[in-house]
């Protein structure tokens, strides 16, 4: 059995990590969906919310299944059979940055790195930016898959209520 990851934040998971997701999947056997643990960083959502969120928006892709981690990816592919990563690219500054990443865990460990590069139509993406518009009531239901947007709809209103209370 071929496995592939496909780790990242997905704070939140957006149409552009949706379409990576489902294109790895069409040439895994399976493929798992790492939400990675920053303990530095704090996120909209958390860990299992997220987790939650994915696995509710790739449940109609059935050799994809929903995990987490808090460490080097190397070890987690290394625990769970995983042959490959997988990155999706939107852009050469993203490439400068991951194929960095992709040498250093070849070299720790020989696990490969397959990087897709993202559809003309997601090139600019990112889940930070995506936040931000929505933080200022910019619309991006276009952008996220339909469960993810009313969650983060839900939550930006629920910071807005804590915020002014």
């Amino acid at each position: 059995m071929t496995r592939a990851v496909c780790p990242g934040s997905y704070d939140p998971p957006t149409n552009g990590h949706l379409d990576i997701i489902e294109r790895a999947a069409a040439l895994f056997d399976e493929v798992v969906v790492a939400v990675m643990i920053n303990k530095s960083k704090r996120g909209l959502f958390t860990v299992e919310e997220r987790m939650d969120l994915l696995a509710e928006t790739i449940a109609h892709v059935p050799n994809v299944r929903v995990d987490s981690w808090h460490g080097l990816l190397v070890d987690y592919c290394a625990q769970n059979d995983v042959q490959a990563i997988v990155k999706g690219l939107r852009a050469v500054s993203d490439f400068d940055y991951e194929l960095q990443m992709a040498q250093m865990n070849q070299g720790l460990t020989g696990v490969e790195t397959m990087f897709m590069p993202t559809k003309p139509l997601n090139s600019f993406l990112s889940s930070s930016l995506v936040k931000e518009v929505a933080t200022y009531g910019g619309e991006v239901s276009h952008l996220l898959p339909p469960n993810v947007h009313k969650r983060l709809v839900q939550r930006l209103a629920e910071n807005a209520r804590s915020a002014d209370s």
